[in-house]
């Protein structure tokens, strides 16, 4: 039965149609150790045809920390959950972003990405984050840019796709279904429009999910039809790293098959995108962090935004260990 993932992956390969529903809830299935192998194998077909052996760096850069007024269950930034052991602090200067940025290039990220967990940005916001990617750009115009700043309109996305932004993320989270259970101060529709209106005014759109928010399979199979729907260029799968003093604090982690199989469904459904394997990697997949290259072609170096990762050199060696390598920047 494991041959029916290199068969079906062939035939995408092949130009035999896309990924069905059924063929995409059956990946979630508990199939044992050789069928999780052979999903993994399958993903990787799909993986090096459209990447190769490169995986990307992506560095993150958590701008404004803190004052986030929504109310999404999982995140310690929400100035709902007073109990989190979240650092707070206001937006950093233009001088201070680009700082980072010249670190994130010279660790060879081809990605930098500025994050304020906010409603949406201010003016004043908004115009720190365009004139430093000016600065960016200006210094190192071969360093891609993203910008995470909550809902956009048609007007601030044109203002960041002018400044130099390339990407803008704003993430589903989850299924339309399941998404009320975990955020009640917006809408999914309010999430889909941020990402038509960055994708309209000309930048990529980076739009993912987190594995583990007490969604079933479906929902997850939901998410990934979504996200193939809306055509977004870049898919960052997370997985519940529970934070404390949120609603979602004693929630269990998802299990490393869990999440693995969720990654490879993911690849299966979207084949030539950039899937990223994104926050709580490390604690979800513990010693099997490695098997997520098969599905994944980019991962996040220097921890996340409220929380650090394995560390830059670990992160080499897994990937040098799993025998793909680091995708080469040239200098701008």
């Amino acid at each position: 039965m494991t041959d029916r993932w290199d068969a079906l992956a062939g035939r995408l390969l092949e130009g035999g149609g896309a990924t069905t529903r059924a063929e995409a809830r059956a990946m979630l299935d508990d199939g044992g150790e050789a069928d999780l192998l052979g999903l993994l194998a399958g993903a990787r077909r799909l993986r090096e045809r459209h990447h190769g052996r490169d995986v990307t760096l992506h560095v993150l850069q958590n701008a404004k920390s803190g004052a986030c007024p929504e109310d999404c269950g999982f995140c310690s930034q929400s100035t709902r959950y007073r109990e989190s052991d979240v650092e707070r602090y206001r937006m950093q200067s233009v001088e201070a972003l680009v700082a980072a940025a010249r670190e994130a290039a010279s660790l060879g990220a081809t990605r930098y990405c500025m994050v304020t967990a906010t409603t949406g940005p201010s003016g004043a916001e908004l115009a720190t984050v365009t004139e430093a990617t000016r600065r960016i750009k200006a210094e190192m115009p071969t360093l891609g840019v993203c910008a995470s700043l909550g809902f956009l309109d048609a007007h601030e996305a044109r203002a960041l796709a002018e400044a130099g932004v390339d990407r803008f993320n704003h993430n589903l989270e989850t299924s339309r279904a399941h998404f009320p259970k975990v955020v009640g101060t917006h809408s999914y529709d309010d999430r889909v429009a941020t990402v038509r209106a960055a994708k309209a005014a000309g930048m990529e759109a980076c739009c993912g999910g987190i594995v583990g928010l007490g969604e079933g399979r479906d929902d997850r199979v939901d998410l990934a039809f979504a996200l193939r729907e809306l055509e977004v260029e870049s898919i960052p799968v997370n997985f519940l790293d529970p934070r404390p003093g949120t609603p979602m604090a004693d929630v269990e982690r998802p299990a490393a098959e869990d999440c693995l199989r969720s990654l490879a469904m993911m690849r299966f459904v979207n084949p030539s995108r950039d899937i990223r394997v994104a926050g709580g990697r490390e604690q979800a997949l513990g010693a099997r962090q490695a098997l997520a290259l098969d599905a994944a072609n980019s991962l996040f170096v220097q921890g996340y935004l409220t929380t650090g990762g394995q560390g830059y050199a670990a992160d080499l060696a897994m990937i040098e260990g799993a025998g793909y390598r680091v995708a080469l920047v040239m200098p701008g």
